[in-house]
């Protein structure tokens, strides 16, 4: 059996413009990828494989945030990634449970 909790949270002002930031931040770096991953493909034809890590030295506000987000953002995309490009070339999407 599953169980699953909910909670209520009251953030303060603080916690409030830090969630907007990180959420901010996590938009920027997967658009980013995003994009770096198509260009790199266009000209290559070669998927790229890049990390959060890579952008922080041209990025230095990304440091301001915490890195899991910015890997969970990774993650998030490379499953897009690799989602669309399975049902671009016909083939079928790994199930998944849960």
């Amino acid at each position: 059996m599953l169980k699953a909790y909910k909670y209520r949270i009251y953030p303060t002002k603080e916690q409030e413009e830090y969630f907007a930031k990180v959420y901010g931040y996590v938009r920027f770096i997967y658009n980013k990828m995003l994009h770096d991953k198509i260009e790199h493909y266009k000209e290559t034809g070669e998927m790229l494989n890049n990390t959060p890590a890579q952008y922080k030295k041209e990025f230095p506000f990304l440091k301001e945030v915490d890195s899991l987000a910015l890997a969970n953002a990774q993650l998030n995309l490379e499953k897009a990634y690799v989602s669309h490009v399975m049902v671009t070339w016909g083939k079928e999407q790994p199930f998944e449970r849960g």
